[in-house]
């Protein structure tokens, strides 16, 4: 899940490690999980605090919302790290472990300031399968407004594909394109799906199954609906009213293997401070400094577990921190505890990530450059178990007012 390079088994190994961070052990459980490792947060993670012998303590979130302050042409800073909940030593720790990574580019986010920054945050580079979750944001607006109705299925839509969708297959409808639910098992024509059961053995609706076919339609459904290209609502619904500073329309391009389908990946081009933006914008419940960008009601049915953990497919994912949202990852059940209660994420492969930790009122982006290489010409990436460390040790540099 935190990156779409994929094996046909999602778990082959398992095994218990203990991991040092932060001058701390702490139990993780990793699992080398489609092709690398997965760990599953301890206990720890849940429950950061500067003193370990007491509980943390989280403001309610219109507290912190009725504190927040938004960007102008640039993010301004938080000087003191205290004043806000943090500390100045444990921020140090997180900049340590990221130069030991391949991470690129690094902002968090609080309250509306930049808590820190690692890497060229300014750099632009593409999503990979993080542009699901802002193809969502896109979504929220046009649903509301009628535009877009989400039962209207490919049939109604005049969706088919090569060699021809069947019956049954065509009364998928949006909302199941945007719960990876659609039971159309069609070849996409990109690759980073999960291995499909026989085409036509589910029924719409029923069954989840990390599908590129079904996010690619789904932004074809966006189209056909609005009548808009997906780039020019991007331009016009998210980059200008929030004020990305590196955004450029000529870079977005769709792009995939027309002869396998013909509905092409609708990547997108952004660098690390804009990706934070929009991770602002959700953490804000789609509001921006006053405007509603994105219906707020949306932002909280996007971000459910539509699908909870428990039933993700193929069944060994199972095991993991997630659930589905409309197109975002959401952490569900016994992960969902403590600063990681009501967190959502968009993952993109390499290492792609828009964070949103709404008892923190924290977001984070992080970026890796997957066009570059190592010196035995494997693609650079942050995969699960460095996300994993790296949050770890950022939850823990959080003492709220105890640090003041």
């Amino acid at each position: 899940m935190l990156s779409r390079v994929r094996t046909a088994s999602w778990i082959t190994a398992i095994r218990e490690s203990m991991a040092f961070v932060a001058g701390a052990i702490s139990p993780i459980l990793f699992l080398t999980y489609r092709g690398r490792r997965f760990a599953i947060v301890s206990v720890a993670l849940a429950t950061p605090s500067c003193n370990r012998h007491s509980s943390p303590v989280y403001q309610a979130p219109g507290t912190l919302a009725a504190n927040a302050v938004w960007p102008g042409a640039t993010w301004d800073s938080i000087r003191d790290p205290r004043t806000a909940g943090w500390t100045r030593a444990g921020i140090d720790s997180v900049r340590a472990v990221l130069s030991t990574k391949e991470t690129t580019g690094f902002v968090a986010i609080v309250g509306g300031r930049t808590l820190m920054t690692y890497g060229n945050i300014d750099t632009v580079t593409y999503l990979a399968s993080a542009r699901k979750s802002v193809l969502s944001m896109l979504f929220g607006k046009y649903v509301r407004n009628g535009t877009v109705d989400l039962n209207k299925s490919l049939a109604d839509l005049g969706i088919d594909d090569i060699g021809g969708l069947t019956d049954q297959e065509k009364q998928a409808t949006v909302k199941d394109l945007i719960t990876a639910r659609s039971g159309v098992f069609h070849a996409a024509s990109n690759a980073g799906s999960d291995a499909a059961p026989p085409r036509g053995s589910q029924k719409h609706g029923t069954y989840f199954l990390y599908n590129n076919w079904d996010f690619n339609a789904a932004g074809a459904a966006f189209e056909i609906m609005t009548k808009r290209d997906i780039y020019d609502a991007l331009e016009s619904d998210l980059a200008r009213p929030i004020g990305m500073q590196d955004f450029d329309r000529a870079q977005q391009h769709k792009s995939g293997d027309s002869t396998q389908s013909r509905f092409l990946a609708y990547h997108m081009y952004f660098s690390t401070r804009d990706m934070a933006r929009l991770g602002y914008l959700m953490l804000r419940q789609g509001n921006w400094n006053g405007r509603q960008l994105v219906p707020a009601d949306w932002v909280v049915e996007s971000t459910r577990a539509f699908t909870p953990v428990a039933e993700l497919n193929p069944p060994d994912g199972r095991t993991g921190p997630y659930g589905y949202g409309y197109l975002w990852w959401v952490w569900d059940g016994p992960h969902a505890t403590g600063a990681f209660e009501g967190a959502y994420d968009a993952q993109g492969a390499f290492g792609q990530y828009i964070i949103v930790m709404p008892k923190l009122d924290l977001v984070i982006a992080h970026k890796t450059r997957p066009d570059l290489r190592d010196a035995q010409g494997n693609t650079r990436g942050v995969w699960a178990s460095d996300l994993v460390q790296i949050l770890d040790v950022l939850v823990r540099t959080h003492c709220g007012a105890s640090c003041r």
